[in-house]
């Protein structure tokens, strides 16, 4: 009895050994028949790692490394793509356009082909130059200390200045959506309009015919400016005038060419030599020569007598 026991005991042993044999072979089998394919991932920040898998899917790849995306993130090649060996798994920024097109997406917005569209569409720029009315002022003269018993007088009549102003417009779809300014050049410098309050003349006897004071000053009536030798200004900071002449406040105006270059002017009581030109000095305009910015801010314009000094 005992020693058939001892038989089938035996039988056991070789029958479980060889159910190990076939399993542990057969894992074998399994082993050598997958494939392992050696992929690189490149995180957003530049890292780069190399990692053996047997799947083929993108989105399976990165769940299988414990790699997240964030809502803002995307893959190159996307996630749904299949990959061979060797092949870089790039992960990204999602374009602006994506992200917006993703949030409507979860709110459950319905979101049509044209909407979508709309995120797309192509921006193109076009410079554009309008013309501007320059509005003329009214300069009033008084010469009078009192406000009663006066008269106006009209000594320049006003007329509107033009320029032109041009914008860099950018538009989608038809639709401006961006405007930039980029340059503005005058073609017609606003004249202004000169009014003179005079006092009436009274006179002792009805008899006596009635008189008005003028100005007795004579000349022609100028817009007057000023201008410093700094690059705003003038354009260059070297000091020296169109004649040749180093500018020195108190002295140095730039007119017209219809004064020559040493002509003196008197303007409001002071005299002046002509020593410069400029671009914008054309007509019944002058500018005159001061030390810094700050004194041509503080001059601005005005409106005075000119007499050319015999």
């Amino acid at each position: 009895m005992k020693k058939q026991e001892k038989a089938s005991l035996s039988i056991m042993k070789i029958i479980c050994v060889s159910i190990l044999l076939i399993l542990i072979s057969g894992i074998g089998v399994m082993a050598v028949n997958t494939k392992l394919n050696d992929v690189k991932i490149v995180l957003q920040n530049g890292y780069e790692m190399t990692v053996l898998t047997a799947k083929v899917k993108v989105s399976e790849i990165l769940e299988e490394n414990n790699i997240l995306l964030n809502e803002n993130q995307k893959t190159i090649p996307d996630l749904e793509s299949e990959i061979v060996a060797g092949q870089k798994i790039r992960i990204t920024d999602k374009s602006y356009q994506e992200v917006q097109i993703a949030k409507i997406s979860e709110e459950g917005v319905e979101t049509s082909l044209n909407q979508l569209l709309e995120n797309y569409a192509p921006i193109t720029e076009k410079i554009v130059v309008e013309q501007v009315v320059i509005p003329y002022e009214t300069i009033t003269k008084n010469t009078t200390e009192t406000s009663g018993n006066t008269t106006n007088k009209v000594l320049q009549q006003g007329q509107d200045g033009l320029k032109e102003v041009t914008y860099k417009i950018k538009y989608q779809k038809e639709k401006e959506i961006e405007k930039t300014f980029l340059s503005e050049n005058v073609i017609k410098e606003p004249v202004n309009k000169i009014v003179q309050v005079q006092k009436n003349a009274t006179s002792r006897s009805s008899n006596l015919p009635r008189t008005t004071v003028s100005d007795a000053t004579g000349g022609s009536t100028y817009k007057i400016t000023a201008y410093c030798p700094c690059a705003k200004c003038c354009g260059k900071a070297t000091g020296r005038t169109a004649s040749g002449t180093k500018a020195t406040a108190g002295r140095t105006v730039a007119a017209s060419s219809k004064f020559a270059f040493g002509t003196q002017l008197n303007i409001g009581g002071h005299i002046y030599t002509v020593e410069d030109r400029g671009g914008a000095i054309q007509g019944n305009k002058i500018d005159i020569y001061v030390n810094s910015h700050a004194e041509a801010l503080q001059w601005g314009v005005r409106y005075l007598k000119v007499d050319v000094v015999n």
